[in-house]
């Protein structure tokens, strides 16, 4: 132990270092020199107390900060211990999602390009499924130095999300009611899906009937449903609700609302084999943009937030801490198959 104290001391006598700073940094560079290596136990707060004079709470500081850029783990009752080698890494991240979907593709790719090299992102998907949520968040808590969450919208969620540090936390995809000391980047579905189909509402009259897919028991939003079953109303248009598609039921002269890509692929290839033309015949409306369905059938018509940008604002909260709060409009991608 005595040469991890040196490292520390040698930095004693550079007034840009805090005594918080020079532990974090006296250790880094006993890593960088192999002084410390994968596995090594830290010297304990009592020993650095008694050989620095620091305050305790001082070295936990410095110890937890290690923690957050994944150097260092911490094992109950047995100490702190170094975990990772690479020096480089500014901040270890916690990036949970519900599933590895097309846009939440985009998003983490985004995110990953924005952030760089020197930030470590591991991935989490919960499915959403409360009990697989909280097993999580259980394993992972106290281990990263920022947690990016995509919650599931339950009453009980923001108590859950608040045994996190609010300045180790960003809120993305589904808005959930927190103090304003947590920061998110969201979308809005009830309201805004009723506004971007009333402007859609000339194209949607030419169709004799209007169909939403959605199913209860996933990760669709209920605002969704909410908006369309208002939308339908308001304007008295022939619209209904199924659970699911089934193989070869595709009707002309019916505009289709996926929120599920599944279901979407299983309607296009019908249509195919139908010989419809997308657009004239039937009508497609999708939720979420992403790649292919710029480029598919002619393009697909789509109701989406820009999840690239959620993730460059995303990626400048992990970078900045600046406090964001902030709503990501949907917006229409207007194509050929309306």
């Amino acid at each position: 132990m005595d040469a991890v104290f040196e490292k520390i001391i040698e930095l004693k006598n550079e007034s840009l270092h805090s005594k918080h700073e020079q532990l974090v940094n006296g250790i880094i560079n006993a890593i960088n020199d192999k002084t410390l290596q994968k596995g090594d136990r830290l010297p304990s707060i009592n020993s650095t107390v008694n050989k620095l004079g620091f305050a305790r709470k001082t070295i936990v500081r410095a110890y937890e900060d290690l923690k957050s850029k994944g150097l260092v783990e911490s094992k109950q009752f047995k100490g702190y211990y170094i975990s990772n080698t690479n020096t480089r890494i500014k901040l270890k991240v916690a990036l949970l999602l519900f599933a590895f979907h097309s846009f939440q593709e985009d998003f983490y790719n985004t995110f990953r390009k924005e952030l760089g090299k020197k930030y470590h992102i591991d991935v989490f998907f919960h499915h959403n499924n409360l009990d697989v949520f909280k097993n999580i968040l259980s394993t992972i808590t106290g281990k990263y130095g920022m947690y990016v969450i995509a919650p599931i919208p339950t009453p009980e969620m923001p108590s859950i999300l608040k045994n996190i540090p609010s300045d180790k936390l960003l809120v993305i995809d589904r808005f959930i009611p927190m103090s304003n000391e947590y920061s998110y980047i969201s979308q809005e579905f009830e309201h805004s899906t009723y506004k971007r189909l009333e402007e859609l509402l000339p194209a949607i009259n030419k169709y004799a009937k209007m169909t939403l897919f959605f199913r209860d028991d996933t990760d669709y939003p209920i605002g969704i449903k909410n908006a369309f079953r208002k939308f339908i109303k308001t304007y008295n248009i022939k619209g209904t609700i199924e659970k699911k598609y089934k193989q070869g039921s595709v009707k002309p002269n019916t505009l289709y609302f996926f929120i599920s890509d599944t279901h979407l692929w299983q309607v296009l290839r019908d249509c195919k084999y139908a010989n419809y033309t997308i657009g004239k015949d039937v009508g497609i409306l999708a939720h979420n943009d992403n790649d292919v369905k710029e480029i598919i059938f002619g393009g697909i018509t789509t109701i989406s937030a820009d999840f690239k940008k959620m993730a460059q604002e995303s990626a400048a909260y992990v970078k900045y801490l600046t406090p964001i709060h902030r709503i990501i409009p949907s917006e229409i991608k207007r194509r050929n198959s309306l």
